[in-house]
């Protein structure tokens, strides 16, 4: 079997927060999120990354993290642009909107050709996960069925005290394998407990803490790539009709399509790690005091690359 690839989808500029938020620091010494997720990866096993930028952010990119990273990984770029898309379809005048996180895992279509694990470049997901992940994609491949795999957190682990955040609540099988994703795009912390709403605050219903959610860390055969590009125009005639300006391809649609279909089986591995994220600009310190302590406590170095 191909060794197992890291693809880290880089290409966001996270709207919320202003600026590429990717390349922030959150330690004295420089280091970025990422520079965690890679350095969890490499020790993991993982020898490959693949950045899945825009390219007009490409040298920005390797000045502040590629250049530093390929002294330690094998590093490759993609592009996700909004002019890929299949013939016969245009981009609506005036739309600026990436076409959404399938589109962008599309973009490894020509660099991917084995097993690869998928990362928000922006999350910290903690060493249990990357280890996970790592093993399974080095011991199982597609038989009759697509043999997928994401890493599963508590959500009490993932919500912020400053706002709201969207979520995919999953529901497994008794063989721990998914059989559904919910997206929910307004969870956050309320009266004690967490709830999430579907109308704008008017109603609220309560969600317990332990509930599995994804993280979009997902693991994956070649094939995906070939199933991503087959829905994609299916997904344009429906979108570029109800939705021109915003319609996203989202990876956990592609994958749910996948299951209900009987087609693919995706492994929950279930990570009980914290994980750390900067959706917020008020988020930022709540990392930077989590990335202390783990120093502190020995889980990284204070140089991680050194």
């Amino acid at each position: 079997m191909k060794k197992p690839v890291l693809v880290i989808m880089a290409a966001g500029m996270g709207s919320r927060y202003g600026g590429l938020k990717q390349i922030d620091p959150v330690d004295d010494e420089g280091h970025i999120i990422m520079d965690f997720s890679m350095y969890d990866a490499r020790r993991a096993g993982f020898e490959k990354v693949v950045f899945i930028i825009k390219r007009e952010n490409e040298a920005d990119f390797k000045e502040a993290v590629g250049n530093r990273i390929a002294k330690y990984m094998e590093t490759a770029y993609v592009y996700q642009e909004l002019s890929n898309i299949p013939d016969g379809f245009a981009v609506p005048e005036g739309r600026v909107k990436p076409w959404g996180t399938a589109h962008a895992v599309l973009s490894c279509i020509d660099e991917v050709d084995g097993p690869f694990a998928v990362i928000n470049a922006d999350d910290y997901y903690g060493q249990e996960a990357f280890r996970l992940i790592y093993d399974y994609l080095a011991s199982h491949g597609d038989d009759e069925k697509y043999r997928y795999t994401m890493v599963g957190y508590q959500l009490g682990n993932t919500v912020t005290d400053n706002g709201h955040v969207a979520r995919g609540i999953c529901s497994m099988n008794e063989n721990g394998e998914l059989t559904a994703i919910r997206e929910r795009t307004r969870i956050e912390k309320r009266d004690g407990g967490i709830a999430f709403t579907e109308d704008d605050g008017a109603t609220w219903q309560s969600v317990p803490a332990d509930s599995v959610v994804s993280m979009n860390m997902w693991g994956f055969t070649a094939s995906i790539l070939k199933e991503i590009r087959e829905g994609f125009p299916a997904f344009l005639e429906e979108g570029l009709k109800t939705n021109p300006m915003k319609c996203e391809y989202f990876l956990p649609a592609v994958v749910s399509r996948l299951v209900e279909t009987d087609r693919a089986a995706v492994a929950v591995l279930k990570s009980a790690d914290k994980w750390y994220g900067v959706t917020y600009k008020e988020d930022k310190p709540v990392v930077v005091a989590a990335i202390r302590e783990m120093k502190e406590t020995g889980k990284y170095p204070v140089h991680l690359w050194e």
